[in-house]
């Protein structure tokens, strides 16, 4: 049994998903080869990403930093815009739930602004803050609020009569109504929302800076692109990826602590 259990961790986690990098791999290599010379080759990208990659912590100039260090900046600006978009949008979604007066008044401006693009926001962050970090914030919380708003919602409406009457019986507050059934019984549609957002905060952060050139993941590539080095546009592309599959994994792990 302990052996059989060992050889399906092993598939599962190990070989299948080398298996599955080294088919991209070759195909990788196959379209730099046939298709486009000016695609760079897997041997080629981890040549001139060598030194991001060997000291990615390094700071040599403004926007010729380390990869991790890029990373760092791009994920310190998610966690200020992610925290205020929770913060914000699962009070917001208890009400649309909980209100039907509420959930008439504002749910047709959720539907207008949700799918505003970012690259609509962040000009209007810019004008009200006047600098492209608060800017680069704003448009991370406007725009990643939406799926916890939503999933929220959906949540509350979602939980049955029953409970609420058993919380009228026993004449619970509306505190104790809230933390102690309102909140348990929405939860995993929350974190389904919290998923959401995170991944939208940080494809947003990407997209903020390459419009702002601030220093980051995004900006990063962005000067790559205008200087032609598409070596380094594919490093970020993986960077990008790879941090967006953690924090995946680790929202995961926050929200199987909590439904345990």
């Amino acid at each position: 049994m302990i052996t059989n259990r060992r050889s399906e961790f092993k598939l599962d986690w190990l070989i299948l998903p080398l298996l599955g990098a080294v088919f991209v791999l070759l195909l990788w290599q196959i379209a730099s080869t046939m298709w486009s010379k000016d695609l760079p080759g897997p041997l080629r990208t981890w040549n001139a990403s060598k030194p991001y990659l060997v000291k990615p912590f390094e700071k040599r100039g403004e926007l010729d930093q380390g990869i991790l260090r890029f990373a760092w900046y791009s994920l310190l600006l998610v966690a200020k815009g992610y925290a205020i978009a929770l913060l914000i949008g699962t009070p917001i979604g208890f009400m649309l739930g909980l209100s039907k007066f509420f959930a008439k008044s504002f749910d047709p401006i959720v539907q207008i602004l949700r799918p505003v693009s970012p690259l609509a926001w962040l000009p209007l962050g810019l004008v009200l803050f006047q600098k492209s970090q608060p800017a680069a914030v704003f448009t991370i919380a406007i725009c990643a609020m939406w799926p916890t708003v939503l999933n929220t919602a959906v949540g509350v409406r979602s939980i049955p009569q029953d409970y609420l009457n058993v919380a009228r019986v026993l004449k619970l507050s509306r505190s104790k109504t809230l933390f102690k059934v309102l909140i348990p019984a929405t939860l995993p549609y929350m974190f389904t929302g919290f998923r959401l957002s995170l991944g939208i905060a940080w494809l947003v952060i990407v997209a903020a800076e390459m419009l702002t050139g601030s220093p980051g993941v995004g900006g990063f590539l962005w000067q790559e692109y205008n200087a032609l080095i598409y070596e380094h546009i594919i490093l970020c592309i993986l960077t990008i990826g790879v941090i967006g599959f953690i924090l995946d994994r680790l929202m995961s792990l926050v929200e199987r602590r909590f439904k345990s």
